[in-house]
């Protein structure tokens, strides 16, 4: 047998239980329901089909990060948010095209005043901000650059929440070599690897992130993917207690989660009106909801992260639940999320 073909199945007993549906109506802070991720096709094609799911999970309201700019931003209004009210809620994204204007500044500014006129909720930043995006110039531009201070200030100043995701996995930016616990999925995904020469380490992303933070105290900010550090709770609850402006999902992260439980649900429990439920999970399914909810609801120790892959995508490991007490996990479900996006309780 080769290597590649040894799948071992855990032979601890453990119970199977089956969580269907959240405690309480739940927000899903981190999804894509737009084009922006499907080639050009909507990633969910009937979305009457999608309601019912979410009906049956008892997900009230799914926050869709694919509003881009501009006609696109339009149609994914027009499709989810009003034709569906309080059930889809979109957020923009900022042309960083515009970093080529002579007036970078005003550009996105201007930007943010039409996009919120259109409807978006809020706004997502995603990781090509200090990794790929570059000025006119030609220079790769971070989070912190001081041309977008006032862009970050202004979005608090039109009450559209930031959710931004700055870097990736810690094993992203490390030697890919046989030390590198993420190997497998790096070397079937190679643009996901960031530890050339060129790219930003990983703490200067972060660093630039706390600078962002702390310079914008007027608004809100969502760390996306557990604040952008799943594999560091410490530096994550540290930004937590430092900046009350600063919030975090829980998006595409169980498997860092998982393994450590109890420094998750210490973090959840010390920080309860911080931390928000997201999936990232697109298209939504039901599966990986259940998933999310056996996570939060149960005790349960040692179960997949991932049910049904042959291999985990992100480990080769399995993970234990933190079984929030009920106050926090109506917060962390639904609570927080209606407070920061207005949504009706």
């Amino acid at each position: 047998m080769e290597l590649a073909d040894y799948t071992p199945v855990p032979a601890i007993r453990r119970p199977l239980t089956h969580v269907p549906r959240a405690s309480v109506p739940a927000v899903d802070v981190h999804n894509h329901l737009g084009r922006w991720l499907g080639d050009g096709d909507w990633l969910v094609a009937e979305l009457p089909a999608l309601i019912d799911l979410m009906d049956e999970v008892n997900v009230r309201t799914i926050v869709n990060l694919d509003g881009r700019w501009d006609a696109e931003l339009d149609a994914n209004i027009a499709r989810l948010d009003r034709a569906f009210p309080d059930r889809f809620v979109t957020f923009c994204h900022l042309d960083w095209s515009l970093l080529h204007h002579p007036d970078p500044t005003s550009a996105l500014i201007a930007s943010l005043h039409r996009a919120r006129d259109a409807g978006a909720r809020g706004v997502k930043v995603w990781k090509d901000l200090g990794l790929t995006v570059t000025d006119a110039a030609g220079n790769v531009v971070l989070p912190d650059d001081p041309r977008l201070a006032e862009v970050f200030a202004a979005a608090g100043e039109l009450g559209l929440p930031v959710l931004i995701h700055t870097a990736d996995p810690i094993a992203f930016f490390g030697p890919l070599d046989a030390s590198n616990e993420r190997f497998e999925e790096l070397s079937e995904n190679p643009s996901w690897w960031f530890g050339a020469p060129g790219y930003p380490t990983f703490d200067r992303l972060m660093a630039a992130l706390e600078t962002v933070v702390a310079g914008a105290p007027g608004t809100t900010f969502i760390g996306a993917h557990v604040g952008c550090a799943a594999e560091d709770l410490a530096w994550v609850d540290g930004m937590l207690t430092r900046y009350p402006n600063f919030h975090v999902d829980l998006g595409g992260r169980l498997a860092e989660l998982g393994r450590q439980p109890r420094a998750t649900r210490r973090l959840i429990v010390t920080h309860p009106d911080r931390l928000l439920f997201g999936s990232d999970a697109f298209p939504p399914s039901r599966e990986a909801y259940e998933v999310y909810w056996r996570f939060l609801e149960t005790e349960d120790e040692c179960f997949p992260y991932a049910p049904g892959a042959r291999v985990p995508p992100q480990g080769r490991w399995d993970i234990s639940a933190i079984g929030l007490p009920p106050d926090v996990l109506s917060q962390v479900y639904a609570g927080n999320a209606r407070q920061l996006l207005g949504l009706p309780g």
